[in-house]
């Protein structure tokens, strides 16, 4: 959990959609990579049609995905608790009035509050943020990165917010008091310029502040790609590496960028853990994103969603200053040291829509799915790097658990899938790998 304004939710949003992508002028050098082995027997459907991997493993993976789903509750519990303490202790007002003594401008000791409220934030929620992005991560082996680089990344994080957090707070502060009226309407439409914004700028100026992207020129990785990518209408002339290593464990990539700065990027953990059918299979399920206008798609659903949270804001920030606003201290609506009411309305909006959110997220990425098959050919690949991510990925959930918590189809389902395909075009397996079509 991460205690921060609504430009960094919004942010947060436009980062899943578009993926990060930025490039450097070094050079990647060519992995001994795994040749792509027999679907392990442990991984092989049983009579039922239920996956049998390795028992450690699954004990490992459905332990840290689980306690995944209790992470979302306590996320949500710490930011109400620390909103409710800035309000019922009166700090909000404090730094309000300290904000106004600084300066007559009302828009910048908006931004001055919310300087104050951030520091004030992550400060309150530094022990939570360790040992949720941190501690957990290392002890399930889900990250080697020292507590300085780790460190190092939270602060250019708080950095960011606070200059564009700020700057969004600000804007809408500004809109509340001139329109008072209509400030639920036109926030929404304030907030997605932001959203757009940060799609267009996080790829090349904020994702190269955490990580290196390097070109590759391993030929043995580029040809295949990038020959799917022209025959899929992804015009590109290069891929790019990031070293994601330095943060995490797992394996990822993406296809992103808008007018003309389409960049595929390959994390280096799968290019030094995958083989090249693998690696095929998740470029492929990457590109469907790409192709299937999913960007466009979720922007539609986060500009729905945007709506109604300011609408029900407005109604349920003006009940809480109708009840409460006396103890609070603060002033009405426009009163930015109401703040810490609004992050506590969309925290709760937040937790109530997740698995609204989470079904619209995994419909695309079962889409994805289907495409990558389609584009690659390469089921077993795709197989294999699902278990893979069911190192760290709960591979059998139940219904309700996979509708609830699941951004992702399951890997039981994903590999089904995969070897469903696969029995239903073996010729085009065959071709793929070389072998005659069969007379």
């Amino acid at each position: 959990m991460r205690r921060v304004g609504l430009l960094t939710l919004i942010l947060l949003a436009a980062g899943i959609i578009s993926g990060s992508c930025a490039f450097a002028a070094a050079v990647t050098p060519a992995f001994n990579r795994p040749a792509l082995g027999p679907i392990p027997e442990g991984a092989q459907f049983d009579r039922a049609g239920h996956l049998e991997p390795d028992v450690a493993t699954r004990a490992a993976s459905n332990k840290y995905f689980e306690g995944g789903y209790w992470l979302i509750l306590w996320d949500a519990i710490y930011s109400i608790a620390i909103s409710l303490l800035l309000l019922f202790s009166r700090a909000s007002v404090r730094m309000r009035d300290l904000a106004e003594k600084v300066t007559k401008l009302r828009w910048v000791h908006t931004w001055i509050y919310y300087t104050q409220f951030s520091l004030a934030t992550a400060a309150l929620s530094a022990p939570w943020v360790w040992y949720e992005a941190f501690y957990r991560e290392h002890i399930y082996n889900m990250s080697h990165q020292a507590i300085d680089g780790w460190l190092h990344d939270q602060l250019i994080g708080l950095a960011i917010n606070l200059v564009l957090g700020g700057l969004l707070v600000a804007v809408l502060y500004a809109v509340i008091r001139k329109l008072p009226d209509m400030w639920h309407l036109w926030g929404p439409v304030i907030t997605i310029i932001f959203a757009i914004l940060g799609i267009m700028i996080a790829p090349v100026y904020l994702a190269p502040l955490f990580n290196t992207y390097t070109t590759i020129q391993d030929a043995d990785v580029t040809g295949p790609i990038l020959r799917m990518a022209h025959a899929n209408g992804i015009e590109v002339k290069k891929l790019f590496e990031v070293n994601a290593s330095r943060q995490t464990t797992q394996v990822s990539a993406n296809v992103s960028g808008l007018f003309g700065t389409t960049r595929i990027t390959l994390n280096d953990n799968l290019l030094r853990t995958a083989s090249l059918p693998e690696i095929e299979a998740v470029t492929g399920h990457e590109m469907g994103h790409y192709v299937l206008n999913h960007i466009a798609k979720s922007m539609l659903a986060l500009v729905i969603e945007v709506f109604l949270f300011f609408i029900i804001l407005r109604v349920w920030l003006g009940s809480m200053q109708q009840r409460h606003g006396a103890r609070w201290g603060t002033l009405g609506i426009d009163d930015v040291a109401l703040l810490p009411a609004a992050i506590l309305v969309i925290t709760v909006i937040s937790l109530l829509a997740t698995p609204i959110n989470k079904t619209l997220t995994r419909t695309q990425e079962y889409e994805a799915d289907m495409y990558g098959l389609n584009t690659s050919r390469q089921p077993d690949g795709f197989a294999q790097s699902m278990l893979k991510l069911g190192q760290y990925r709960k591979l059998e959930p139940t219904p309700l658990e996979e509708f609830i918590f699941f951004d992702h189809p399951s890997g039981h389902t994903r590999i089904l899938a995969a070897m469903r395909w696969k029995s239903q075009n073996q010729n085009a397996v065959n071709l793929c790998a070389g072998y005659p079509e069969p007379r």
